[in-house]
């Protein structure tokens, strides 16, 4: 084991953050599991190191996609090259077989089957494909929350207009009285037409965790489909599909896992794979086939590839240990503006074991939009803007490359805008 004392002794005289170094993940793999408190910048500074990013910039919207390490993304990079040698036999018969290895993997961390893992190009891709193939009637009912995703809402609007059904839209406290809210909410909305409850893992919008386990316990004898939008969640806290109980589940890959640009996962159970038409067409063959999720005509095989690497780094890391640095990240800038600014009001629980690093904080007084040009233009600073019709403010979402000096300057800056303004 290397000596972390001398290790990180010849990194202080840096100014800057060292340029990343092609052993990173080894390095840090060697620091043991005693490194990596949350607030061990030791070993945190060797986790970004791992990244190649514009620090001119001060990026807290990883939730949105996030960068992926250099080491992730130089593998993608090598088999794009080698497929473009020979498309047909590199991609198609060398690389393209690889997805086995990690459908394995990801199935080994999300807790199902193999046969049970698609790969796709996000969550997005596997959410419609949960919404668009189910088979439903003229007049039956789904019911969903006002804080869905945009493009899942978007997606059964336009089976609204195509197949006649019903989508009810269910309100949600932010900040929620209790996760017991949350389900009578959902409760409360289903009548004996409901066919389909889809909700968030955790919302994009605020960062609350939904109860899923106690929804599906609740729906599954009365026979009501739960579909999980899990985009925000996997790889952001620790959890596993037995943990959920859920049936079916898609998320993205390419935010909190930092796996490259246009990945993601579907988890279909294997009863219900039958009955879940894939976006594109699949021969009957493959009707209780997982692999006909993945029938998208030709894509490349570099970038789903490259979630195994990914994946590796991820537990190299720990589940446990990561989310403790993203809560602490949020707990560092959160605390000190509410403690600066009654104007600053937390709608994401601290200290809460149903919230993560992705966090929601209005701003009396201020337009989020005209804050995060404020802080783009004047600071460098990128945040998102959530102006919903019961709340607003700015979503800040750091992730593992994410120093703490950047969090500071962001409070700072934003304390500065409730105290002078941005006018």
């Amino acid at each position: 084991m290397v000596n972390r004392r001398g290790f990180v002794g010849a990194l202080a005289s840096a100014a800057a953050l060292p340029s990343f170094r092609p052993d990173a993940l080894r390095r840090v793999t060697e620091l043991g599991t005693a490194a990596g408190a949350p607030d061990d910048e030791d070993y945190w500074g060797e986790i970004q190191r791992a990244f190649d990013c514009d620090r001119t910039m001060v990026n807290l919207n990883n939730g949105g996609v996030c960068p992926t390490p250099a080491h992730v993304l130089e593998q993608m990079i090598r088999d794009l090259r080698f497929s473009n040698e020979l498309p047909v036999i590199h991609m198609w018969q060398t690389l393209e077989p690889r997805i086995e290895s990690v459908r394995r993997d990801l199935a080994r961390t999300f807790g199902c089957d193999p046969e049970e893992m698609a790969i796709t190009r996000g969550a997005s891709e596997a959410n419609e494909t949960m919404i668009l193939g189910l088979d439903l009637n003229p007049g039956d009912e789904v019911v969903v929350t006002n804080q869905n995703y945009g493009r899942m809402l978007t997606t059964w609007e336009q089976r609204v207009r195509r197949d006649g059904i019903v989508v009810k839209q269910v309100s949600v406290k932010i900040p929620p009285p209790s996760q017991q809210h949350i389900v009578d909410q959902f409760r409360a909305a289903v009548t004996p037409r409901t066919k389909v409850i889809e909700l968030t893992h955790i919302t994009n919008l605020s960062g609350q965790i939904f109860p899923v386990r106690e929804i599906v316990a609740f729906a599954r004898p009365l026979g009501i489909e739960v579909l999980v939008d899990g985009a925000h969640a996997f790889a952001h806290f620790p959890f596993t599909r037995d943990e959920l109980g859920c049936d079916y589940y898609g998320t993205s890959l390419h935010k909190w896992l930092l796996a490259p640009i246009g990945t993601g996962f579907l988890y279909v159970r294997k009863d219900r794979q039958k009955r879940l038409w894939p976006l594109m067409a699949a021969p009957a063959g493959m009707d209780e086939n997982i692999r006909k999720y993945e029938e998208i005509g030709t894509h490349p095989a570099a970038n789903h590839n490259a979630i195994s690497v990914a994946l590796a780094f991820h537990h190299a890391i720990g589940a446990e240990r990561k989310v403790a640095r993203l809560r602490y990240l949020r707990d560092r800038w959160a605390k000190r503006v509410t403690a600066e600014s009654d104007r600053c009001r937390m709608l994401t629980p601290l200290g809460s074991p149903h919230t993560g690093g992705l966090a929601l904080v209005h701003v009396e007084g201020l337009e989020p939009g005209k804050l995060v040009s404020w802080m783009m233009t004047n600071h460098h600073i990128v945040v998102t803007g959530i102006d919903h019709p019961e709340f607003n403010g700015l979503r800040v979402t750091p992730n593992v490359h994410t120093t703490v000096q950047e969090v500071d300057l962001f409070a700072e800056k934003l304390i500065e805008a409730v105290r002078k303004g941005i006018a």
